[in-house]
C-alpha cells in the first residue's frame, strides 16, 4: 500500500512561519527599565509650636452639702422643687416643731426660776454686807450668803444654756439650705421619722457654677517638660490656661489651673491636678467625662510633618521616608510627640531641610531613586500655631 505524503508540506511551511514570528520580537533585546517613581516631598523647617497635653478628666462640683436632719421628729412638709436651684437659707423641710416649742417653754421657765434665786441671793448678800461690819451678822452667815449667790449665778447660766439649746432645736426643725446651688431629689417624704439616733440624709445640694475638673498627668511627662524648660530647649507655655472639650460634642470651655497635688499617686505614678471652669447654663454636670487640654510649653524649633508621612516599621516603631542625596530614598526612624491638626510633632530623627515624602509613600522604596515634586507647606505651618488650633 502506497502512503501519500503530499499533505505534510503545507504543515511544515506553517510551522516555520510561526517560529519566525515568535523570534522576531527578540531583536529588541532586554525590556527597558522603568524610570524614577514620582513622589511628593516637603522640606521640613523649624517653627514655633505650643506643646499641649490632652488628658481625660471628670467634672466635680465646687461645693457639696448633704442636708441632714439635726433633730428627731416627723417631717411635715417638703418646701422645694427637686432639681431646682436654691439659695442659702431657703426652707427645704419642716419637721414637727411642737415638741421643741414645749422644750423651749420649759427651759425658759427654769431660767426664770434661776433668775429669781439669783435675785434673792443678791438681796441677802446686800443686806448682810453692812451688818457683818458691825458684827450684827456672823462671818459664817455672810460667807454662806455669798456661796448661795454664786451657786444661783451658776444655775442661771446653766438654765440660760438650756434655753439656747431648746431654741436651736426649734430652729433646726426648719431645715434650711446651707449653701446656694442645685438640689437633687428628696431622700425623705412627708410623714417620715428622721433624726432618730442618727443625722438622717434628706437631700444634697451641689454648687455647679463654677465647677472643678479633676485630671491626672503622668509624672514622667511632667518631669521631661520641666527638664526641657530648664535646659532651654523648651520655653514657658501659657501658664495656668487650660481648656476642656465636652465628650461627644465640639463644645469647648476655657478655664484656669488651680493646683497640682504635692504627691504622686503610688499606684498609678500620676500627679493629680484640678482646674476651674465657669459653667453658665449648668452644661457641665458632676461626673461628666471631658478632655482637658493643658499648655505644657513652647518649642521654638519644632519639626512638624503630615500624619500620612509617618509609617510604622516591622517592629512597630515610627519612621518616615526621606529623599537623600541623588534623590535616593532612605528610611529614617523618628520619635513622635503630640499630634494636632493632622500633623505629628517630631522630637527626634529629622533636621531642618530634610525632604520628607508625603505623597506616593507606598510607591517609594528605600534605596531606589525617585522623581521629587515639591509640596507647599501652608498646612504644616498652620498646624504649628497651637494657640490658634487650641481655640478652634
Amino acid at each position: 500500500m502506497k502512503v501519500n505524503h503530499a499533505w505534510r508540506l503545507p504543515l511544515a511551511v506553517l510551522a516555520t512561519a510561526i517560529l519566525l514570528a515568535g523570534c522576531g520580537g527578540s531583536d529588541g533585546g532586554e525590556p527597558q527599565a522603568a524610570g524614577p517613581r514620582p513622589v511628593q516631598a516637603v522640606a521640613v523647617q523649624p517653627q514655633r509650636y505650643t506643646l499641649i497635653s490632652e488628658l481625660p478628666g471628670r467634672v466635680e462640683p465646687m461645693r457639696v452639702a448633704e442636708v441632714r436632719a439635726r433633730v428627731a421628729g416627723i417631717v411635715l412638709s417638703r418646701d422645694f422643687v427637686e432639681g431646682a436651684d436654691v439659695k442659702a437659707g431657703d426652707v427645704l423641710f419642716r419637721i414637727d416643731p411642737a415638741p421643741f416649742k414645749a422644750a423651749l417653754s420649759r427651759a425658759q421657765g427654769e431660767l426664770a426660776k434661776a433668775q429669781a434665786a439669783v435675785s434673792d441671793a443678791q438681796a441677802v448678800v446686800k443686806r448682810y454686807t453692812p451688818l457683818v461690819k458691825i458684827e450684827a451678822v456672823s462671818q459664817q452667815d455672810f460667807d454662806t450668803a455669798n456661796t448661795t449667790l454664786k451657786s444661783a449665778l451658776a444655775a442661771r447660766r446653766s438654765a440660760q444654756a438650756d434655753v439656747e439649746t431648746a431654741q436651736l432645736n426649734l430652729d433646726y426643725a426648719t431645715v434650711k439650705a446651707p449653701i446656694s446651688g442645685r438640689i437633687g431629689r428628696a431622700q425623705v417624704t412627708e410623714g417620715a421619722l428622721v433624726g432618730q439616733n442618727e443625722a438622717t440624709p434628706m437631700a444634697t445640694i451641689q454648687q455647679l457654677d463654677p465647677v472643678y475638673v479633676d485630671f491626672n498627668q503622668p509624672v514622667g511627662d511632667m518631669l521631661r517638660m520641666r527638664a526641657a524648660m530648664q535646659n532651654g530647649s523648651l520655653g514657658e507655655g501659657e501658664g495656668a490656661s487650660i481648656s476642656i472639650t465636652i465628650d461627644g460634642t465640639d463644645q469647648q470651655r476655657e478655664g484656669r489651673l488651680l493646683f497640682s497635688d504635692i504627691a504622686v499617686d503610688r499606684s498609678t505614678g500620676q500627679v493629680a491636678l484640678r482646674g476651674e471652669f465657669a459653667n453658665p447654663g449648668v452644661l457641665l454636670l458632676p461626673g461628666m467625662y471631658v478632655r482637658v487640654r493643658t499648655h505644657q510649653g513652647v518649642d521654638p524649633q519644632a519639626i512638624l510633618v503630615p500624619q500620612r508621612a509617618v509609617t510604622r516599621s516591622t517592629d512597630g516603631k515610627p519612621q518616615v521616608l526621606v529623599v537623600g542625596a541623588d534623590d535616593v530614598v532612605e528610611s529614617r526612624a523618628v520619635q513622635t510627640g503630640t499630634m494636632r491638626g493632622g500633623d505629628w510633632h517630631i522630637t527626634e530623627g529629622l533636621a531642618p531641610g530634610d525632604r520628607v515624602i508625603v505623597g506616593g509613600v507606598s510607591a517609594a522604596v528605600p534605596g531606589q531613586k525617585v522623581s521629587v515634586t515639591p509640596l507647599s507647606e501652608p498646612k504644616v505651618a498652620a498646624a504649628g500655631d497651637a494657640a490658634a488650633t487650641a481655640k478652634q
